[in-house]
C-alpha cells in the first residue's frame, strides 16, 4: 500500500475515525452479550466474533467506515444447530459460511443488489429502526424512576450537547457521563455486568472439534447457507444505506469476500458467524465515523474493554447505551417516507409497507426484503406488460399488425388479444420492428398467432425482430417447423 492510498483509506480523518470507534464498541458489548444469549452460547462467543469481525472487515471489506460483528438475525438462525449439537457444530458452520460467502463474492453476486428497490431499502430501514426501538423496551419496563431519568438525561446530552461543541461525539460523552453518575451515587439500576460474564483472556486459535465427515457437512450446511445468505444480504443493505449515508460508493463485491473471510477468521477463534450491522454502522457514521481505521478501532478497543478493563465496562449503566440506541433508531428511521406515501405510486408505497410489516412480524430482516423483492418485481413486470401496443391496419389487401412494446411471459395474453383471427384476409404481416421478444414465453405466443392465423387460410410473414430477439425466435419458434399446425390443433 503507498502512502498515498494509505492517506486516503485510513488517515484521512483519524481523529473522528477513532472517536466514532470508542463509541461503537462499547455500544456493541451488550449486544454482543445479548446475541450470544440468544443463539444459546456464552458470552464470550459473541463478544469474540464482534472482535475478530471487525478487525477483519477493516481491512478485506469493501464498505469503509461500516461495521460487522455478531448479529441478532444470525443469531437467530443458529438457536437449533446450538441446541441440538453443541458450540462446535456452530463453528464449523461458521467456517462453511464464511467459504460460501467468498464463493459469491468470487461469482460477483453483489451486483444483484441493483435489482433492490428503493421502495425495499426505506422498508428495510424503516423496519429495522422500529425493531431496535422494540429492542430496548425491556430495558424500560418494571425499572426504577432512576432509569427513566438517567435515560432521559442520556437523550438529553446526545441532542444537547452538539448545540455547544461538536469536538467529541455526544454519544461517547453520554456513556461517560451517566457511568459516572451512577457510580458515584451507587445507583441500583441495571449495568452491562449484569447481562453476563466478560471474557478475562485473548481469543486464541480453535480448531473446531468434530468430525470432518459427509453427516458433519449434511448437518451444518443448510444452516450455513441461510446464513451466508442472510448475512450478505444484511450486509448488502446496510452497506447502500451507509454509501447513502457518506455519499460514497463501495465494492459489493469485495464486501461478500470480506464478509467471508471475517467469517472464517472468527470461526478460528471460537466466534459466532457474524455480519454487518446496520445501527452500529450508523453509530459510527453520526459519531464522525468515515474510514477503515473506524471499524478497526472498534474492534480492537472492544477487546481491550472487556479483556484489561472488564470492572469499569460492567459499571455502564444499561440506560445509557439504551439512550444511545433510541438515537440511533430515531436517526435510521425514514421519516419523510411517511409524508411520501399518498404521494408516491400505491405500488411503491405498498412494497416499503409490505417489507416492514414482514420483518416486524417475523424479525427476520431477510424476509422483509425478500417479500420487497418480489413485491417489486411482480409490480415492474406488470407494469411493463401494460406498456405493449398492437396498431392494426389494412395495407393494399395485407392486414398489418405493429407491435410495439415488450413481450414476455406477462404480456403475451394482451399480445394474443389484439389480433383478430377470424377476420377473412389472404395475408398477414405482423411487423416487431418496435418490439422485444424476451423469453419462451414470448416465443410461444408468436407461434400461436402465426400458427391461428394460418389455420384460418392466411399467409404469415413476420417482419423486424432484431438480433436478439430473432435468436431466441430461431431458436425455439415452431411455427416454421413441420407439423406445426397439427401440434397447435391438438
Amino acid at each position: 500500500m503507498t502512502a498515498s492510498s494509505l492517506r486516503q483509506t485510513w488517515l484521512f480523518n483519524v481523529r473522528g475515525d477513532v472517536l466514532a470507534g470508542l463509541v461503537v464498541a462499547l455500544a456493541l458489548i451488550p449486544e454482543a452479550i445479548a446475541f450470544s444469549i440468544i443463539a444459546g452460547v456464552d458470552p464470550q462467543v459473541g463478544l469474540y466474533a464482534s472482535f475478530s469481525m471487525a478487525v477483519v472487515i477493516a481491512f478485506a471489506g469493501g464498505r469503509p467506515g461500516m461495521i460487522s460483528a455478531a448479529t441478532g438475525a444470525m443469531a437467530l438462525v443458529m438457536v437449533t444447530l446450538v441446541r441440538d449439537h453443541g458450540l462446535q457444530y456452530l463453528l464449523v458452520a461458521t467456517l462453511l459460511t464464511g467459504v460460501l460467502q467468498m464463493l459469491a463474492g468470487a461469482l460477483r453476486l453483489g451486483t444483484l443488489m441493483r435489482f433492490v428497490s428503493r421502495s425495499v431499502v426505506t422498508g428495510f430501514v424503516n423496519a429495522l429502526a422500529i425493531l431496535i426501538f422494540l429492542a430496548q423496551l425491556p430495558e424500560l419496563t418494571n425499572v426504577p424512576w432512576t432509569v427513566y431519568a438517567m435515560t432521559a438525561g442520556g437523550l438529553a446530552i446526545i441532542y444537547g450537547l452538539p448545540y455547544l461543541t461538536r469536538a467529541v461525539p455526544s454519544p461517547l460523552v453520554t456513556i461517560v457521563v451517566l457511568t459516572a453518575i451512577s457510580m458515584a451515587l451507587d445507583l441500583d439500576i441495571r449495568a452491562v455486568g449484569d447481562m453476563g460474564a466478560l471474557p478475562s483472556t485473548l481469543p486464541v486459535f480453535l480448531w473446531p472439534q468434530v468430525p470432518l465427515n459427509l453427516e458433519t457437512l449434511s448437518i451444518v450446511l443448510p444452516y450455513a447457507a441461510t446464513l451466508a445468505v442472510v448475512g450478505l444480504l444484511e450486509s448488502m443493505m446496510t452497506a447502500a444505506i451507509v454509501d447513502e449515508l457518506t455519499d460514497t460508493p463501495s465494492n459489493k463485491n469485495r464486501e461478500c469476500v470480506g464478509q467471508g473471510v471475517a467469517n472464517v477468521a472468527t470461526g478460528l477463534l471460537g466466534g459466532m458467524a457474524g455480519c454487518a450491522m446496520i445501527g452500529q454502522s450508523v453509530i459510527n457514521v453520526k459519531s464522525g465515523g468515515r474510514g477503515r481505521l473506524s471499524t478497526l478501532v472498534a474492534g480492537v478497543f472492544l477487546l481491550v474493554l472487556v479483556v484489561f478493563l472488564g470492572p469499569w465496562v460492567k459499571e455502564i449503566p444499561m440506560a445509557a447505551l439504551v439512550a444511545v440506541m433510541i438515537m440511533v433508531s430515531l436517526g435510521t428511521f425514514n421519516w419523510s417516507s411517511i409524508a411520501r406515501l399518498r404521494s408516491n405510486p400505491p405500488s411503491s408505497s405498498i412494497v416499503m409497507l409490505a417489507t416492514v410489516l414482514v420483518t416486524l412480524f417475523t424479525h427476520d430482516l431477510a424476509r422483509g426484503v425478500l417479500t420487497g423483492v418480489l413485491l417489486s418485481a411482480l409490480f415492474f413486470a406488470s407494469k411493463v406488460s401494460r406498456v405493449l401496443r398492437v396498431d392494426s391496419q389494412m395495407d393494399q389487401g395485407v392486414r398489418v399488425y405493429r407491435v410495439v412494446g415488450q413481450v414476455f411471459f406477462a404480456s403475451t395474453q394482451r399480445f394474443l388479444a389484439t389480433f383478430d383471427f377470424r377476420e377473412a384476409v389472404s395475408a398477414v404481416c405482423i411487423d416487431v420492428s418496435a418490439a422485444h421478444f424476451w423469453d419462451v414465453s414470448a416465443v410461444a405466443a408468436l407461434d400461436q398467432a402465426v400458427l391461428k392465423f394460418r389455420r384460418e387460410g392466411a399467409s404469415v410473414e413476420v417482419l423486424g425482430l432484431n438480433a436478439a430477439s430473432a435468436t431466441l425466435v430461431d431458436r425455439f419458434a415452431l411455427h416454421d417447423k413441420p407439423g406445426a399446425i397439427e401440434n397447435l390443433m391438438h
